[in-house]
């Protein structure tokens, strides 16, 4: 594809390094000429994420992360991040366009200083109105104009960074992708549902998800549409869920963790994805296996991907709403096949590691072609 690729060194800086973001990496690196170049540091612990420490067929660089304070007060300075962006002097260079994090001026100072692009990627810039919020609203915008354009991974992210007053043009979109373009045909599905539908849930077991919500909903739902409900994953809040639905819904199946083929089965088997909470990487899978999704609305970065012709977006914590989703849904199973074919042809054609990577890269030679053309 034309201009899919950098021709130079690419850096790109992280707060953590988490292990859903490597195979994305790893892409980006393929596209560089001459590489990639990835740093980042530890979380807090009690953050509980999955973190790594390497990236096949790009340079990894783990630095100091010093967390200080906490709640919305919360900052970052990240040691040696100076000294490694130095050591690999990169053509351009991405970095996470939070300001809470200290050391990012410093390397974006350096790089301008040798007239090289400085990218900022994040996911938009909601409203603010708590006390302060117009001094707040001035320090983020001058944090972002120091940014050479900025990298978002929403529509809707895009408009907030615009509404803020950083310049339309230099916005560039990189929907946020979890899977890489299917390799498999959209898998069949029958034109009708013999027995009870199949509604899948796959990701951790946390109280963020609010998978307590969808088995209330489904409990609540007429007899004839209660779904076969198979909840796949592990996590903190297995023994509580699982206790709920003993007394509510005890025909819900935990399956405990699965990978690889075991879990292919369970997306090719079920009839729609849901979840009712915030977070989940597996929603991008699902689609890939041709299901339709509900879910919960979050901060913007599913709301490319899930949408009124392949799913339902729902607030989050509202058992009301989830019911309403699961009676439309299990109520037109011709519906429910076509929105499972839309879900596939979104991630196929739109929404996957390999159409993000060209995202990427679009915006960085973009970029180049200005600061060459000024």
């Amino acid at each position: 594809m034309a201009g899919s690729r950098f021709h130079g060194k690419l850096a790109l800086q992280q707060r953590v390094l988490t292990i859903y973001r490597a195979a994305f990496f790893e892409s980006l690196a393929q596209a560089c000429d001459d590489g990639l170049s990835v740093c980042a540091g530890l979380p807090r612990p009690e953050e509980s994420l999955s973190v790594t420490d390497r990236i096949n067929l790009a340079d990894f660089t783990l630095v100091g992360n010093i967390h200080l304070l906490k709640g919305s007060y919360y900052v970052c300075y990240q040691r040696s991040l100076l000294a490694w962006l130095k050591a690999c002097s990169p053509d351009a260079l991405i970095v996470e366009a939070n300001p809470r994090y200290l050391s990012t001026p410093a390397a974006v100072r350096w790089m301008k200083s040798l007239g090289r692009p400085v990218l900022g990627w994040g996911l938009g810039a909601p409203a603010l109105s708590e006390p302060l919020s117009s001094l707040r609203i001035s320090g983020r915008l001058s944090f972002l104009l120091q940014f050479d354009g900025l990298l978002t991974y929403s529509h809707r992210g895009a408009d907030e960074y615009a509404a803020l007053g950083f310049p339309a043009e230099k916005i560039y979109v990189a929907p946020n992708a979890a899977v890489t373009r299917p390799a498999y045909p959209d898998p069949f599905r029958p034109a009708t549902i013999n027995g009870k539908p199949t509604i899948l849930f796959v990701g951790r077991l946390q109280a963020r998800k609010r998978l307590d919500l969808l088995l209330q909903a489904c409990a609540s739902l007429p007899v004839n549409l209660q779904p076969h409900l198979v909840i796949v994953g592990d996590g903190p809040e297995r023994g509580n869920l699982e206790a709920i639905a003993q007394t509510i819904y005890p025909s819900a199946e935990f399956t405990g963790a699965k990978r690889g083929p075991e879990l292919a089965a369970y997306f090719t088997a079920a009839d729609l994805f849901v979840l009712p909470g915030t977070g989940g990487l597996a929603v991008q899978e699902a689609m890939s296996y041709g299901l339709p999704v509900i879910m919960g609305q979050g901060d913007g970065t599913n709301e490319d991907l899930v949408r009124p012709e392949n799913g339902w977006q729902i607030p989050s914590d509202n058992l009301t709403a989830l019911k309403e989703a699961l009676l439309s849904a299990l109520s037109d199973v011709p519906q429910l096949r076509r929105m499972g074919t839309e879900s596939y042809r979104i991630v196929a054609e739109e929404i996957n590691l390999e159409m993000m990577v060209v995202a990427f890269v679009t915006a960085l030679n973009s970029l180049r072609e200005k600061k060459d053309a000024g």
